[in-house]
């Protein structure tokens, strides 16, 4: 496939991009500037593009079969996610091509409880309720709007660096725990998760997480 990664320069974004390159896919990774680009493989098409740009992303878009959008403002910039995530799908609608959003764990119901990871009193952080926020209203948006061809992945609690197990469990609305009351999967395994999910699609118009 040729798919198009916007934010393939950050953190998940970047094992995304790892992860479709070693599957022998081409790939296409977005940047906002010149200096993000030289963080890319080699064998990467790097480009830099504006996501808030409608027209710009649906250019950028065009000729690709698959578009995922890893993007994360940086902090104070959180207002930013869900008018760039509303702009690439209507690109990839208008291209007609599929779209996976890595999105937050926020909107995740937590099992047993009348909340949701971001309702849930004492449960986040102060310093990550701004981004959390923004991806509970990212997730609602992307439920809202006019694009049909979408798949939702929310991350567990925590994204961790480590090794890639290829090994990981799917729920579709609430957060997954193992044994030890942990909720975490590594970012190189997330970008598996992605990935799987990217080449036997099982999720149309449709959220879900995966944790080990």
């Amino acid at each position: 496939m040729k798919i198009i990664v916007f934010g393939a320069p950050g953190n998940v974004g970047s094992k995304i991009v790892e992860e479709a390159l070693s599957r022998g896919h081409d790939v296409t990774g977005v940047a906002r500037k010149e200096q993000q680009l030289f963080k890319l493989p080699k064998t990467v098409c790097a480009v830099i593009g504006d996501a808030q740009n409608t027209a710009q992303v649906t250019a950028l878009i065009k000729g690709h079969d698959l578009v995922i959008s890893a993007v994360r403002p940086s902090q104070g910039q959180e207002q930013l996610l869900v008018p760039i995530t509303l702009a690439i799908l209507q690109g990839a609608e208008t291209n007609k091509v599929r779209s996976l959003i890595v999105g937050g764990a926020a909107s995740l119901n937590l099992p047993g409880q009348a909340h949701t990871v971001l309702s849930a009193p004492n449960f986040l952080p102060d310093a990550v309720k701004p981004i959390a926020a923004a991806c509970f209203a990212q997730h609602q948006a992307v439920i809202d709007s006019d694009n049909s061809q979408w798949a939702y992945l929310s991350p567990p609690a925590m994204l961790v660096d480590g090794i890639r197990t290829g090994k990981y469990r799917v729920a579709q609305d609430e957060l997954i725990y193992d044994a030890d009351r942990n909720s975490q999967i590594s970012m190189a395994d997330f970008a598996v998760v992605l990935l799987d999910e990217a080449e036997q699609p099982r999720h149309h118009q449709q959220r879900f997480t995966a944790a080990y």
